[in-house]
C-alpha cells in the first residue's frame, strides 16, 4: 500500500510550492471534490498535508466524516509544508511572486476597506457606513458561496502574475 499526499491549501498555496505528485484538494472545496479524489485512490495511506499542519488535521476529521475511515489510513503531516521544507524534503516552486496568498490579500484589503468606511462613518458622513456593511456582506457572500469577487479581482493584479523569463 503506498502513500498519496492531498494537500489542502488553496490552489494559489499550492500554484506558489507544492510536493510533487500530491494532489490539490482545497479546503475550501474539501465536501465536493474529496470523495472523488478518495475513491479515486482507493486502498492507499493518505497523508494530508497543508501550510502549518492545522488544515490538515481538519481534513482528516472530513475525510473520516465522510465515511471512508474503512478505505484508507489517514494522517495529517505535523508541522505541514513549513516541516517538510525545514527536514530537507523537495517542493517544486512557481515563478509567480505573490508575497501573501490571495485569501490573506482579500482579509487585509477588506479589513482595512471596512475600519476605513466605518471610522468615515462615525466622523464624516454616517452613510459611509454603509460600505463597512456591503464589505461585510461581500464577505459574508464569498464564505457562503464560495464566490469571491475580491480574490478574482486580486487574482488579476500585476504583482500575483507569473513573472516573463
Amino acid at each position: 500500500m503506498s502513500e498519496v499526499i492531498i494537500d489542502v491549501r488553496e490552489r494559489d498555496e499550492y500554484g506558489a510550492e507544492h510536493v510533487e505528485h500530491s494532489i490539490n484538494v482545497p479546503l475550501s472545496n474539501f465536501a465536493s471534490v474529496a470523495p472523488g479524489v478518495l475513491k479515486a485512490v482507493e486502498d492507499r495511506e493518505i497523508c494530508f498535508l497543508c501550510h502549518s499542519g492545522v488544515r490538515s488535521a481538519q481534513a482528516v476529521n472530513l475525510a473520516k466524516g465522510m465515511g471512508y475511515q474503512n478505505e484508507h489510513t489517514y494522517s495529517s503531516f505535523d508541522g505541514g509544508l513549513l516541516e517538510w521544507k525545514k527536514t530537507g524534503n523537495p517542493v517544486i516552486s512557481s515563478s509567480v511572486s505573490t508575497a501573501l496568498p490571495i485569501i490573506r490579500q482579500v482579509h487585509l484589503t477588506v479589513g482595512a476597506l471596512i475600519i476605513i468606511f466605518g471610522v468615515l462613518g462615525g466622523v464624516v458622513n454616517p452613510l459611509l457606513s454603509f460600505v463597512a456593511a456591503a464589505m461585510g456582506a461581500g464577505l459574508f457572500f464569498a464564505g457562503a458561496t464560495g464566490i469571491c469577487a475580491m480574490a478574482n479581482v486580486l487574482a488579476i493584479m500585476p504583482w500575483n502574475k507569473a513573472k516573463e523569463i
